[in-house]
């Protein structure tokens, strides 16, 4: 049978929680459905800028322990073209490149509110595109309806095997 908890990371910090899509995942982090994960980036990030609610939230989640990608390495310069091709410009711009890298070197999706909107074309969700293939980038919304689906499919696996193989559905099974 499939395990109950599904893996991501995440580039957003819900200090406000007025993001429905992020309290939905925070949800299900805390009823252990998904691991949530910042990179020790955005942790950082999120301590500097003094926010006592940013601070505390960045505190009750999970991050990276390990040194962030070098400016020189070539994953860093391949996201960096990406991202932003004519170099990053300043410190953020390095950060969300590394943040990236982050996700990239875990395997895991990004989940970022970075770009893709009027006000900010670019970012991160504004040229995911350019990443295919090397790290998944999804927006908040994007990743519900993608957890809501490995839900799905994972329950559909786990009722299958009980119907062929016997045994007990667990307790969770279609409440998530």
């Amino acid at each position: 049978m499939n395990r109950r908890m599904l893996y991501i990371d995440t580039n957003l910090i819900n200090a406000r929680q007025k993001l429905d899509a992020v309290n939905k995942l925070e949800q299900w982090f805390t009823d252990e459905v998904i691991l949530i994960n910042i990179s020790s980036i955005a942790y950082g990030e999120a301590q500097a800028d003094g926010d006592e609610r940013r601070t505390r939230k960045a505190n009750q989640q999970i991050y990276t322990a390990t040194a962030p990608v070098a400016d020189s390495d070539p994953l860093f310069k391949q996201v960096e073209g990406a991202l932003f091709p004519q170099g990053a410009s300043d410190e953020n711009q390095r950060n969300d490149i590394r943040i990236v890298c982050d996700a990239t070197k875990y395997h895991a999706i990004l989940v970022t509110g970075d770009g893709a909107s009027k006000s900010q074309p670019g970012g991160i969700l504004g040229n995911r595109h350019k990443l295919r293939g090397l790290v998944q980038i999804m927006a908040p919304d994007e990743t519900v309806d993608f957890v809501r689906s490995k839900i799905r499919e994972r329950d559909e696996f786990n009722e299958r095997w009980v119907k062929e193989l016997g045994g007990e559905l667990p307790p969770w099974t279609g409440k998530d």
